[in-house]
């Protein structure tokens, strides 16, 4: 059996570790939006990093508008607003094509009127 004295200590050591593992957990949680932000590519990725120390002093309430702030943001698509570039050179370039049709059309119709 073990004496009082020795789970004195076995409580201590089960204290200790639960602090430890507390301390380090809370460190880790507030780290997730800025490797969000650092695996996109985030253009603020430090900005958002530096805020996830102040939401430290916030108690996290902070910590749910860095991860929204970290995952809006894809370098493939930027804000996620909007449409795609390549929609917009496609329409762009779709503009152009009936741009010119048109121009030709009455370029067509004025020499038929001479």
């Amino acid at each position: 059996m073990l004496s009082d004295g020795m789970l004195d200590y076995f409580a201590l050591g089960v204290l200790c570790f639960v602090v430890v593992v507390l301390f380090y957990g809370i460190i880790v949680l507030h780290d997730i939006p800025y490797e969000i932000a650092r695996q996109r590519n985030h253009p603020h990725q430090d900005a958002i990093h530096a805020a996830g120390w102040v939401s430290l002093f916030t108690l996290h309430a902070l910590w749910p508008f860095l991860w929204i702030w970290a995952m809006l943001y894809r370098e493939d698509r930027g804000w996620g607003f909007g449409v795609p570039k390549s929609d917009l050179q496609r329409q762009l370039a779709d503009l152009q094509s009936r741009l010119r049709q048109l121009e030709d059309a009455q370029a067509s119709g004025t020499a038929q009127e001479r």
